[in-house]
């Protein structure tokens, strides 16, 4: 059995991993999920968001058997979280997420996506520290695939992303390169495209690199599939350890 950890993506929470969660401990595991500061039920202001507070977050809920699962902005605290502590966790899954390089920041990360697709998508706070999603553009960039009843439940959930986190470029070094990593690639995905996520999934050894057809959503879109395929990464990890 293992211990999954699900962090999520911008404007969301723990609750978006609704669907996801009760179909890996059908497999065996135990599974969780964590609201990031200023998302869900935390109630951090905005203004005091920052990467270091994110990282915090996930290194807070971390156990070293803990295989944590991000999903795109969660890919950068939880690699935040590797490079502060490798040994606070057993390995790193990005489901349509982040990998960051070196120094750079995510902003500067989705600035070097070979298309840009979110722009005409986000309106900034009149402050301009957090952001939304425009709401008619909220099903076609997350969950065209999804269910019907997702968009509501998600409608009634998402929250602005405070920015300060994002524009936070985050130096990697050994520490983090160490940490045993797996990517699933959403093939349908409207929100990172799917062949920037195939260049990111590249810091994975080939065995865990995987693709799933779906969405930016597959936590919503495909559920047991995407319970499958980590209930596979995480026999490979074991099997590697061996």
């Amino acid at each position: 059995m293992a211990d999954f950890l699900f962090v999520h993506g911008s404007c969301h929470g723990a609750w978006c991993w609704r669907d996801l969660i009760p179909a890996v401990e059908a497999l065996g595991h135990s599974a969780r999920a964590i609201d990031l500061p200023s998302h869900g039920a935390d109630p951090t202001p905005i203004a005091d968001v920052t990467l270091d507070s994110c990282r915090d977050a996930v290194l807070a809920a971390s156990k070293p058997q803990t295989i944590i699962v991000g999903h795109s902005w969660g890919g950068y605290p939880i690699s935040a979280a590797a490079e502060a502590a490798p040994n606070a966790m057993r390995a790193l899954i990005y489901v349509a997420a982040y990998v960051p390089q070196d120094g750079l920041s995510m902003v500067e990360m989705r600035k070097l996506s070979p298309r840009q697709t979110i722009h005409e998508a986000v309106e900034k706070s009149t402050d301009g520290l957090s952001y939304t999603v425009k709401p008619d553009m909220v099903w076609d960039l997350f969950y065209h695939d999804c269910p019907p009843d997702v968009l509501p439940y998600a409608f009634a959930r998402l929250c602005p992303q405070a920015i300060a986190p994002q524009d936070t470029p985050l130096p990697t070094s050994d520490r983090f390169a160490g940490v045993p990593k797996a990517y699933i690639r959403a093939t349908d995905d409207h929100t990172i495209p799917t062949e920037y996520q195939a260049q990111m999934s590249l810091t994975a050894p080939e065995a865990m690199r995987h693709t799933i057809d779906s969405s930016h959503s597959p936590f919503f879109a495909q559920p047991q599939k995407l319970a499958d395929l980590l209930d596979k990464i995480e026999k490979d990890l074991a099997g590697s350890q061996v």
